[in-house]
């Protein structure tokens, strides 16, 4: 595990994490309505064995190693050289700090580091401006089917 520091946050490639912590940042983040203050409010959901099993890798974001889960992105991949960004998640207490652009960044260096070429992303329209400019995506075109 590899990890950047600094001395206001800390972003580890394949940290570590408990479910129900990324549980209640998710809910957070997503607005589900449970908070990383009322980790209760929902029950936790198997993350750590999700991201083992299908991921090429993770980023935490932390103020300190034993800190709270202030930001979270997960990398998915196809077993090749296209890597997917899922679950851009930042606590709303931590908003407008960089952090939610460093995960990505982050992501971005653990990804070409394990070897591929391409980092996708889907995102909702209101999240343009945030992943074409303050990420460095370019925009494409792409499809999406409802199951």
């Amino acid at each position: 595990m590899t990890a950047n520091h600094s001395p206001v946050l800390q972003l580890l490639w394949r940290g570590d994490f408990t479910d129900p912590e990324l549980t209640a940042l998710h809910a957070a983040a997503f607005g589900s309505g449970a908070t990383a203050a009322d980790p209760a409010a929902v029950a936790p959901v198997p993350w750590r064995a999700r991201v083992e099993r299908h991921s090429l890798g993770w980023v935490c974001a932390r103020p300190a190693p034993d800190g709270p889960l202030l930001g979270f992105v997960n990398v998915a991949w196809d077993g090749g050289t296209h890597a997917f960004l899922l679950d851009t998640a930042v606590s709303p207490a931590a908003h407008r700090r960089g952090i939610g652009t460093r995960l990505v960044a982050a992501a971005a260096d653990g990804a070409r580091a394990a070897g591929c070429d391409w980092l996708h992303v889907d995102f909702e329209p209101h999240l343009r401006a945030y992943y074409l400019d303050a990420c460095g995506f370019r925009g494409t075109d792409a499809g999406l089917l409802a199951l």
